[in-house]
Order: C-alpha cells, then sequence, then structure tokens
C-alpha cells in the first residue's frame, strides 16, 4: 500500500452533505445532457439557458429569469436593474453569509445591517424599520438556512417608503411563505446554484427572477457587456452569463427538487424527533412558512466541543457563519463593534450546522442524536441556557 493511500483523510460515517450520491441517482440523465451540450457545441446563452430560465420562473410562480453565473452576481445585477449604487443604502440581515452583502457593496451602495428575529433567524421587521434613513433604497431580506423572511411585514414597510425588496433566495429554493413561492414576493429575487445548495450545479451558477419585464430586459443586457444585440452596447454591461452546460445540469436537478425538499423537511422532523429532550436548541418553523432546510442549525452553549466531538465521531458538523458580516475586516470600514447586534452575534457563538440533505438515512440522523446526547451526558454541568430568552412557540409570519 502506497504512502499516498495510507495518508487519505478517512471518508467520515456522516458527511455533511453527499453530492455523489445524489449524482449516482441520476447520472444517466446528468450525462446524457452534458453529453447533448458538448455535441451540439451550444455553449454560451444556449437553448438549454433559455429553457431553464422558463422552467425556474415557472417553478417559482415568476414571470420571468435571467441567468447569471452566480449567486453573488444574482444580488448585485438585481440591485442595478433597479438603478440602485453609489450613494444609496440597502438594509440586509447582519448573521448572513458575506455575499449578501458584498451583492450591495458590488453595486456601489451600501450594506446596513440590522439584527435578526431570534427565532428565525431572518430580518427583525422592527430593526429595519428604525435603520430606514432618506438614503434607503432596498431591503434585502436573506432567507436564511432555507426559511423565508417575514416577507408580508416586510413588503408593507417598503410600500410605505418607496422602496424595493430584493429577496436573497440563495439557500432557499422552493420554500413557500403563506403559500407563496419564495421568489415571487419581493421586486426581484436572486438565487444560488452552488453545488450544495438545495438545486446546485457543477459548478457556479445564479439567477434572478422577477415579474417586471423591464427589470428582466435589462438584466438580460447587465450579464452580457449591455448588448441589446450582438455589437449594440447601450450602457457598459458585465459578463455575467449563466454556462449552458450548468443550465442544462440545472434542468435534470429541477425535475426532482420538489422530492429532494420534501425529503429534508422529513429528515428535519427526524432530527426533531431524536434529539426532543436533549439540551440543545433545535431550529423552528414559524406559522405561515414552509422551509427547505438547507441547513440544520441547532445552539448549544458546548458549540466548538460539540463540534470537535461529533467530528472525532465520524460526522461532519460546520459552523454558518461563526464570525457576522458586520465583525468582519472587509467591513470594518463601517464602524460596527461587538455589541451593535446581540441576537446575531450571540447565536455566532452558539450556532452548529448538521448534516442535512436529501439522501441522509433515518439510521444515520438517529447516530448523530445520539452522538449529540451522549456528549451532553458525559458533559453536562447543569442545565444549557441562552442569555437571549428564546420563544418555544412557533410565531406566525
Amino acid at each position: 500500500m502506497s504512502t499516498q493511500m495510507l495518508m487519505r483523510p478517512k471518508r467520515p460515517n456522516v458527511p455533511f452533505v453527499d453530492l455523489g450520491a445524489q449524482y449516482r441517482a441520476i447520472a444517466t440523465e446528468i450525462n446524457d445532457a452534458i453529453s447533448k451540450v458538448i455535441q451540439e457545441a451550444d455553449f454560451i446563452l444556449g437553448h438549454e439557458v433559455q429553457l431553464f430560465e422558463e422552467e425556474f420562473a415557472s417553478f417559482c410562480d415568476a414571470r420571468y429569469a435571467v441567468g447569471v453565473d452566480s449567486g453573488t452576481s444574482a444580488l448585485e445585477l438585481a440591485l442595478r436593474a433597479f438603478d440602485i449604487g453609489p450613494g444609496d443604502e440597502v438594509i440586509t440581515a447582519a448573521n448572513s453569509f458575506i455575499a449578501s452583502a458584498l451583492g450591495i457593496s458590488h453595486a456601489g451602495a451600501k450594506p446596513v445591517f440590522v439584527d435578526v428575529d431570534p427565532y428565525t433567524y431572518t430580518l427583525d421587521v422592527a430593526a429595519v424599520e428604525r435603520a430606514i434613513t432618506p438614503r434607503t433604497k432596498a431591503i434585502l431580506p436573506v432567507h436564511l438556512y432555507g426559511h423565508p423572511a417575514h416577507m408580508h411585514p416586510i413588503r408593507q414597510l417598503a410600500d410605505k417608503h418607496e422602496l424595493v425588496v430584493i429577496e436573497d433566495a440563495c439557500q432557499a429554493h422552493g420554500a413557500r411563505y403563506k403559500g407563496k413561492r419564495v421568489g415571487s414576493l419581493g421586486h426581484a429575487a436572486a438565487f444560488s446554484f452552488y453545488p450544495g445548495k438545495n438545486l446546485g450545479a457543477y459548478g457556479d451558477g445564479g439567477m434572478v427572477v422577477s415579474n417586471d419585464r423591464d427589470v428582466a430586459n435589462r438584466l438580460e443586457m447587465l450579464r452580457n457587456y449591455g448588448q441589446k444585440g450582438k455589437y449594440q452596447h447601450l450602457f457598459r454591461g458585465y459578463n455575467r452569463r449563466l454556462d449552458t452546460l450548468q443550465a442544462a445540469i440545472l434542468r435534470v436537478k429541477l425535475k426532482y427538487l420538489e422530492k429532494w425538499n420534501a425529503a429534508r423537511r422529513w429528515n428535519a422532523k427526524l432530527y426533531q424527533k431524536h434529539l426532543e429532550g436533549s439540551e440543545v436548541v433545535m431550529p423552528g418553523e414559524a406559522g405561515g412558512a414552509e422551509a427547505v432546510w438547507h441547513l440544520y442549525v441547532i445552539r448549544t452553549e458546548q458549540r466548538d466541543q460539540l463540534k470537535e466531538h461529533l467530528i472525532a465521531k465520524g460526522i461532519n458538523a460546520s459552523i454558518h457563519y461563526p464570525v457576522p458580516i458586520h465583525l468582519q475586516p472587509a467591513y470594518q470600514d463601517l464602524g460596527h463593534k461587538r455589541g451593535d447586534f446581540p441576537v446575531t452575534e450571540a447565536y455566532a457563538d452558539r450556532i452548529l450546522s448538521l448534516p442535512m440533505y436529501a439522501e441522509l438515512t433515518g439510521r444515520q440522523i438517529e447516530f448523530v442524536a445520539q452522538t449529540i446526547c451522549e456528549f451532553q451526558s458525559a458533559h453536562r454541568n447543569g442545565e444549557i441556557t441562552s442569555e437571549i430568552p428564546m420563544r418555544r412557540v412557533s410565531p406566525s409570519l
């Protein structure tokens, strides 16, 4: 046996996500779709892109969809399509992945962070209202971990102050809010097709959906050098196009998304069942919301020790996200300090993401839960409490 083989890391008993298992289930369809694009040599803004845009718009209950090269580009170009840029402010959540803020910054606007609701992990609507200034031009709610934000009151605020609402739906493909799909709840919405998403490509990719034809037309030009027609450049656009190969792959996967999301919801219920009575705080689902559980995030005072214990047992747990955006060096110029957003900061020290994907088995979930309970039993020093009061009853959105 070679030294290289001896040094190869052992595959975890429970990987955080298993994209190989997903591929094996649909391999023939995926391979055929890729082969078709290659044989037709239809690589840039090919027919598969148009078909996927139409199918994804329909899936989101939206009229139009424009494919781009990443979720970050989707956020930026959605803002630019509404002429949001230098001198403007956009309100968003402090606890999201940094791409939510980068999309705002790349458009030339200033991200204005607010704290989040302690139950849903999404924008605190009262905090949003306090943050509105004469420079505010948009609200960018994040459907974090696959749970929809409080869109009804957010839209009411936006309408009152004549603000644009751009949904960051990059983790929420297929989620619903009061029966409506995310993506159809704002003036536009941005999606990411990063491989680990509920609907993931085999590389980067993104999409902007909207019900506004003028916005869709502008997005089509923004992603493609500002062209209205070949060599007719109306403004200084970008090269942010969705690859035809990725679109073909995503068309295959879109057919299975409802099934995969249903499996994730079932897996969340299994976690709830097996962790009942434990000392971890489990995520909830607000009344009127149908989450798609992109991530299953628990909270515990012993987060770092528990993470190490799970990994030692072959369970690949992770943290999303250990450092809030407002405390990142990239945004130190905004002048924020620790203590500005107490819910976000307290959770950043306590959150732990457990394995979650459609192919996860009940036996694996039970093993994860048992390992957590065993850890707590061995390290119990009294009941775990949180500095922030937790609402055990599901609120209504």
